[in-house]
């Protein structure tokens, strides 16, 4: 049985309730939409880290990093997501939200980039 305990897309079925690859590619598809719009929002907080933080240098964090692996992996667990999907997806994430701050911060701070 899936962990999934509500549909936030109710025109997309849940995983258990498929039963045709149309029906996977529509809840995968609403699934992304979803996705997109929060990783917005997470888009949002590195530019306001970007024009919060006071130095360039303050922008990678390594100590911040692998808190917040912990904490997605230990929600990953909660909720049934597999650590072999959650920790390089977030690592990822990370690197390339850093990578964003740090061209906001340039941007914002009047500096150019190579």
């Amino acid at each position: 049985m899936s962990p999934i305990k509500s549909d936030p897309h109710p025109a997309a079925p849940l995983p258990d309730e498929c039963q045709t690859m149309t029906d996977v590619r529509k809840g995968v598809d609403s699934l992304d939409r979803e996705l997109v719009r929060l990783l917005v929002i997470r888009q949002g907080y590195m530019h306001a880290a970007a024009r919060i933080k006071k130095t360039r240098d303050a922008v990678y964090d390594e100590a911040r990093i692998e808190d917040v692996v912990a904490k997605v992996l230990t929600e990953a667990k909660a909720q049934g997501l597999s650590a072999d999907i959650a920790e390089p997806v977030w690592r990822k994430l990370i690197e390339r939200c850093i990578a964003h701050e740090f061209d906001e911060w340039d941007a914002t701070k009047g500096r150019k980039t190579a």
